[in-house]
């Protein structure tokens, strides 16, 4: 102990027990187990009200997320089992009301909310999160105008999504067979409550995914005349997973257009339509989708998807199909235009032609020129053949007399011997007759020219000599002006 500084101790390199100390030291995880417990069993479940910042869900599926307020921030942690179940998808600056059990995490030496239940603080923090999601989708696109298609005339088929034990599905049902009974399967989902938005875009994607109708020669083919007073209803069963609807004769094909409908209520009644799955599903659907939720007052995120909005479910099967009796009634009234047309057109043709008829000059007025004129011609045609025959016979009798046998044979001796004539020639100045007689005629090898001389001998080289009775091959091998010489041989004496 240093006695300027009662009381004070000084630091030891190692550490030793002190007279009058009987605590033993705890462990980190020690004190940290024991705040833990303190805090646990003093608070227990807490209800907070805070604003959601840091939103991030693990890949685990669990929900790590901080609750803050204008002076203050804790730490919050939402197991998968209860992120699960939320009824809507939590984002950063959504104020809400989560309850759960207080607690640390020595991890860090941090207390936090663990989180089993989490509501929105009010309908002004459910529309705060509606326009924030709102904005997002907007951002992508999804709800662009230029993107909306043009709904089928007179559908075929017509897909319905809603609750199946509603008012909803009877009233688009009554009015589909008052106005023009039609093919409809209906799928099965919850509109409210836990899962609801999940199930309601499964069965959008499901629509599409189903197999088209194939049609002979392509299209959409013929619409089927439905018998008069009831639709025919397919429901699909609620397990059906996409792109499994039956196989062979019991396929069920892709429907032309598809309804999303449900009763009026609450927003939080009709919050399900404003998840984000349902919105991205309705998007995307291959198939047009008239959105039909709530009364003509509600308004969810699904109507701007949708490719058209329907103030009511009721309103969504009038727009689908044209009332069937008006149709009729519009064929009919068409045929008759249409056969009134015909009759008048031939009515005015009829008119026309006669009127034409009078005008035109008569028969013999337009052909009696060209008959006069073909008489004409014919005979001058006449006159001119015998003309032509008198002409041909004197030419006949004036070189008659060059025809007659004796002068044809004196002509045809006269060309024998001048042909044989010009035969003697040529056999006397042939250059192989002279070889008969001893005389040689010299040819190129190469070229098989003739030789006339021995300066092209020379430059020939190799050359055929043509008797009477053959040929010979000869060569040139020593240059004239060279005396010849007889070789000797030498002897050895």
């Amino acid at each position: 102990m240093d006695d300027r500084f009662p009381g004070f101790q000084s630091s030891r390199l190692v550490a030793e027990q002190q007279p009058g100390d009987n605590a033993a030291p705890e462990s980190v995880s020690e004190l940290a187990g024991r705040l833990k417990r303190m805090v646990e069993g003093e608070f227990g479940r807490v209800r907070l009200r805070g604003e959601i910042s840091g939103y991030k869900r693990a890949s685990s599926g669990h929900v790590y997320l901080c609750l803050k307020d204008d002076s203050a921030l804790i730490d919050g942690v939402m197991w998968r089992g209860s992120a699960g179940s939320l009824p809507f998808t939590p984002q950063d600056g959504v104020e809400v009301i989560a309850s759960g059990k207080l607690t640390t995490y020595p991890g860090r030496s941090r207390y936090q909310i663990v989180i089993d239940r989490m509501e929105l603080a009010g309908e002004g923090a459910l529309m705060a999160l509606l326009e924030k999601l709102k904005g997002k989708l907007a951002g992508e696109g999804l709800f662009d105008p230029a993107k909306k298609r043009r709904l089928p005339f007179l559908p075929r088929t017509i897909g319905i999504v809603t609750s199946p034990t509603g008012a909803v599905i009877r009233d688009i049902l009554h009015r589909l067979e008052d106005r023009c009974p039609t093919h409809v399967i209906v799928w099965p989902v919850k509109v409210q409550g836990e899962g609801s938005a999940a199930e309601i875009a499964r069965a959008v994607q499901g629509f599409g995914a189903l197999p088209v109708r194939p049609y002979p020669g392509g299209g959409r083919g013929p619409v089927t005349d439905q018998s008069e007073g009831a639709s025919d209803v397919t429901q699909l069963d609620p397990g059906l997973r996409q792109g499994t609807a039956g196989d062979g004769e019991n396929t069920i094909y892709r429907p032309d257009l598809l309804i999303v409908a449900r009763g009026g209520g609450s927003i939080e009644d009709l919050w399900s339509f404003n998840e984000e799955i349902v919105v991205r599903a309705v998007a995307g659907s291959p198939i047009p989708v008239i959105s039909a939720v709530g009364h003509e007052t509600d308004t969810t995120l699904c109507d701007h998807a949708a490719d058209l909005r329907a103030p009511t479910p009721t309103a969504a099967a009038e727009i689908a199909v044209p009332v069937r009796a008006e149709l009729a009634h519009n064929i009919a009234t068409l045929s008759l235009r249409t056969q009134r047309i015909v009759r008048r057109y031939h009515q005015r043709g009829t008119e026309q032609l006669a009127a034409l008829v009078r005008v035109m000059p008569r028969r013999d007025a337009l052909l009696g020129p060209q008959r006069q004129r073909l008489d004409d011609v014919a005979a001058r045609l006449s006159l001119a053949l015998e003309r032509r025959v008198a002409t041909a016979r004197r030419n006949l009798d004036r070189h008659g007399h060059a025809l007659r046998p004796a002068m044809l044979t004196q002509r045809l001796a006269q060309a024998r011997a001048q042909f044989e004539g010009t035969a003697r020639m040529l056999a006397q100045v042939d250059p192989d007759n002279l070889l008969q007689k001893g005389y040689v005629r010299v040819t190129a090898r190469s070229s098989g020219k003739t030789v006339t001389s021995a300066a092209e001998a020379r430059s020939a080289g190799a050359l055929q000599l043509h008797f009477g009775d053959g040929v010979l091959e000869a060569k040139v091998e020593r240059t004239p002006g060279r005396a010849y010489v007889e070789p000797t041989q030498p002897t050895l004496l």
